[in-house]
């Protein structure tokens, strides 16, 4: 049971999977995480499609010539488009659609061609006025890119070479020899960028894996792995969701307590008794069905979250678990225990129960389950 998170597809494409490649190492949810942000930061996005705009169109009425109202057709027809998927996009994620990741990064790369056709017919128009306008306006579309899209560092760096690269013919194509240096400047300013790129997504990448690291101790039990009570209230929010999506079906809360283990751990040894922990963790999660939970909330005691049809699952899944608990765990080579449970079950309808009101009714019937003598479950009334 996770709570329900805005997620951007990720690209389906050869292509636009290379572009977007964040290292062999970047877990599905880190990875999913930097496709998003590629849809973030809308007002850098939208300060970039009105600047290239304007300077198009403000240098097509200065040369209005095919080669500069073409431009600005093309910056016109791209940044609509793109807008448009962006929308589109942020809407799709909402509801839990699949989005147009590949054809959003595609318009973005022929965008980055767009900025540096203009500053190509600009440099060789002899026009310096426009030239420097839509060089300068290049220059600035690279700090944007570059700051809007580290989470992909190699489409930065395709996007920046597309902007600006086409400068360096043309710099050699416009008669000028002092017009040469670009053939330093702009390779060295492309790389520089780039790498600023590749660095700062490195950085981002180490910063959410310990974000998630952190996040992941917050949530767990160290010993067992299981989720602690703090992933079981995680956990228990999705729950509304989960049984209005699923009609006729409910949730239990079955509260797990050892019979026995105090006595264990008193004769063993507490390394004995973390290792009998362990091994009853291990037999209750492989209990587990798809969407639910276990827990363990402190001691000896678990939680499991299960979605259930009726009152027969619930009982059922009970007397599995006692089964499955009672079993006799070979510590060592000559230890063997053995232990069992007590169950006591909080049926949850509709979520109308917070997580502390069900630990409570369950607490309540695992009382009573425990007085008619152990190894027995019992349902809240």
């Amino acid at each position: 049971m996770t709570e329900r998170t805005i997620a951007f597809s990720l690209p389906r494409w050869k292509t636009t999977q290379w572009l977007l490649h964040a290292g062999e190492d970047v877990p599905d949810d880190i990875r999913a995480a930097l496709v998003a942000s590629l849809f973030g930061t809308l007002p850098i996005f939208a300060g970039g499609v009105l600047n290239t705009i304007a300077v198009s169109l403000v240098i097509a009425l200065r040369h209005p010539t095919p080669l500069f109202v073409g431009w600005v057709i093309l910056e016109v027809v791209l940044c609509s488009a793109r807008l448009a998927l962006l929308v589109d996009a942020c809407r799709a994620a909402r509801a839990g659609r699949r989005t147009q990741t590949d054809w959003y990064i595609t318009l973005g790369v022929f965008w980055g061609a767009s900025v540096g056709y203009g500053a190509f017919v600009c440099l060789l128009s002899g026009d310096w006025v426009a030239a420097s306008l839509s060089c300068l306006s290049a220059a600035a579309m690279v700090g944007g890119i570059c700051f809007r899209n580290f989470g992909a560092p190699r489409l930065v760096a395709v996007m920046i070479l597309l902007s600006l690269g086409l400068c360096c013919p043309a710099a050699a194509l416009s008669g000028q020899p002092i017009m040469l240096l670009t053939l330093l400047q702009i390779p060295f300013y492309v790389a520089a960028m780039s790498i600023a790129a590749f660095r700062l997504n490195k950085l981002l990448v180490s910063t959410m894996k310990a974000e998630r690291e952190n996040d992941r101790r917050a949530r767990h039990d160290p010993l067992t792995g299981l989720p602690n009570r703090a992933g079981l209230l995680h956990a228990f929010a999705s729950l509304t969701d989960v049984q209005a999506a699923a009609e006729g079906c409910g949730t239990a809360l079955l509260y797990l307590d050892l019979d026995g283990f105090k006595p264990v751990n008193d004769q063993y040894g507490h390394a004995v008794g973390d290792a009998l922990l362990v091994a009853v963790a291990e037999r209750l999660r492989a209990t587990l069905c798809a969407g639910d939970l276990v827990a363990r909330i402190g001691g000896d005691e678990f939680v499991m979250l299960a979605r259930i049809s009726h009152d027969i699952h619930v009982s059922r899944l009970a007397d599995t678990l006692i089964e499955k608990v009672s079993k006799p765990y070979a510590l060592g080579p000559a230890t063997t225990v053995k232990v069992s449970a007590s169950i006591g079950i909080a049926l949850v309808e509709n979520g109308a129960d917070g997580l502390d009101t069900a630990l409570q009714k369950a607490d309540a019937a695992l009382y009573l389950a425990k007085a008619g003598g152990k190894t027995r479950w019992s349902l809240a009334a």
